[in-house]
């Protein structure tokens, strides 16, 4: 029931009985408790954030997260920040308020140290034992056991980190409502696919006289297993089923989202330190947007059959010709591809977001 607003000027105004609120679109899964009696009070960690129009306010001092009821799930960790939507009439798309620009040094150091580790390293170590001056003295079996032993340390330490901002405590970018051993989808997917990489690198290198093509796929075999997982989550969103698990901020039993979704949320969020705040703005910007939806389809379509291919394509190669040059082809083509594909998605993710503003006020383009 709504306070009374007649007053006489001797009696005290009286604060409403329920607190304010806005308009805003829900994280699926989760709702707003209309009293802030025994919610976790989530204050932003980052206040210098400047949303695109003024409609849309990242995180204000004094708001509260969403979320469920705590005593049902009471070791759940709620997302530190609340993005709120109070342009009703959406004049304009949420905005992400996320740049690759001021990251660009950070990308770039990161891929290249990626491709001196699982390129260059795994290549020089090779020949430079198999045909340098230690040939007398190293057997076939521990030219490659040396040089299994140190692939991919660049990606095993990221992999650590990772797993430590989100598991720490008061994580920034914890998935949204998820229990704090749950990570993040990303990094389950990263260990489904370094346990299938691992079984090939030491199945490869137990025998005296190591297979060589075996060792020269891991990159081709994870390809493949993301691939393939992509087009599976938009097979079954086209499908109408819902999520079979938690898929990131995603719950169970919601309705799945395309594939790359998830992947989206979780590097920008975590690797790319956009933090929950990322999570919340990427859910409005998907829910209120039918051309990002679309987009995000095709974005899906076009790396997932690509990875598949190139995998394929490539495994096919290195079963084909000369030893020493599927080695180079097996740790070489997955990257490049990956490179060309990503010089590919940038300007076509520029072209269709400016498409987005174009259109918006076209009631077409809108949920």
């Amino acid at each position: 029931m709504a306070p009374n607003t007649q007053t006489s000027s001797t009696e005290p105004l009286r604060a409403p009985e329920t607190p304010p609120t806005h308009p805003s679109l829900q994280v699926p899964g989760i709702a707003v408790r209309g009293s802030p009696d025994g919610e976790r009070t989530a204050r932003s960690q980052d206040q210098t954030s400047t949303p695109l129009n003024g409609n849309l306010s990242a995180t204000q001092p004094n708001s509260r997260a969403p979320s469920p009821n705590p005593s049902a799930n009471p070791s759940a960790v709620y997302p530190h920040t609340q993005v709120v939507f109070e342009d009703a009439d959406f004049t304009r798309p949420p905005p992400l308020n996320y740049s690759l620009q001021p990251r660009k040094k950070s990308i770039f150091w990161f891929w290249f140290l990626i491709f001196l580790d699982c390129v260059c390293m795994p290549i020089g170590l090779y020949f430079g034992m198999w045909y340098g001056l230690t040939r007398d003295q190293l057997s076939a079996n521990a030219v490659f056991s040396i040089s299994t032993a140190l692939l991919g340390t660049v990606s095993i330490v990221e992999y650590f980190i990772r797993f430590m901002r989100l598991w720490r405590k008061n994580s920034n970018c914890r998935v949204i409502g998820a229990q704090r051993h749950y990570l993040d989808w990303f990094h389950w997917n990263l260990s489904v696919g370094w346990f299938f990489v691992m079984i090939e690198l030491i199945a490869g290198t137990c025998p005296k006289n190591p297979p060589i093509r075996l060792l020269a796929i891991p990159a081709s075999t994870m390809l493949f297993a993301i691939g393939c997982e992509l087009l599976l989550v938009d097979v079954l969103r086209i499908a109408g089923i819902p999520a079979p698990c938690r898929i990131s901020s995603l719950p169970m039993g919601a309705p799945l989202r395309p594939g790359i979704y998830a992947y989206i949320e979780d590097i920008c969020a975590v690797d790319g330190s956009g933090g929950t705040e990322f999570r919340q703005r990427l859910n409005l910007r998907y829910q209120a947007s039918k051309a990002f939806r679309e987009m995000l389809h095709r974005l899906t379509l076009f790396w997932a059959i690509g990875a598949i291919l190139c995998s394929a394509v490539t495994v096919a190669i290195v079963f084909t010709i000369q030893r020493d040059a599927a080695y180079i082809v097996g740790w070489t083509v997955p990257f490049l591809w990956a490179g060309v594909w990503t010089a590919i998605t940038v300007p076509w993710v520029k072209k269709s977001l400016a498409h987005e503003y174009a259109q918006w006020t076209d009631a077409r383009w809108k949920a």
